[in-house]
């Protein structure tokens, strides 16, 4: 039954792609006025790239991983089966 759940998850993970990548373009207009550095530019601003890039990967990791929780319930209600562990493993 969690074969089902891939088709949803990997739609899920393009939707919060998406929105994420909305997420910080929005906020990255309070941080500066110009356009986020990216690593393909020849003349950026080092400091302005780390903060980028870690605000990018903040936001895609925290709207991915409620997105996939979310669909996960979602999920389990309709089928009655929960994709995934119930809880961590012990270490």
């Amino acid at each position: 039954m969690k074969f089902l759940f891939l088709p949803l998850s990997l739609a899920g993970g393009l939707l919060a792609g998406l929105l994420g990548k909305r997420l910080f373009e929005g906020l990255w207009g309070l941080v500066d006025d110009e356009e986020p550095p990216d690593a393909e530019h020849k003349e950026i601003d080092y400091v302005k790239l780390v903060i980028a890039l870690a605000l990018e990967g903040a936001i895609f990791r925290v709207v991915k991983g409620f997105f996939d929780h979310g669909a996960r319930h979602g999920f389990e209600r309709l089928s009655g089966s929960w994709p995934g562990q119930a809880a961590p493993e012990p270490e």
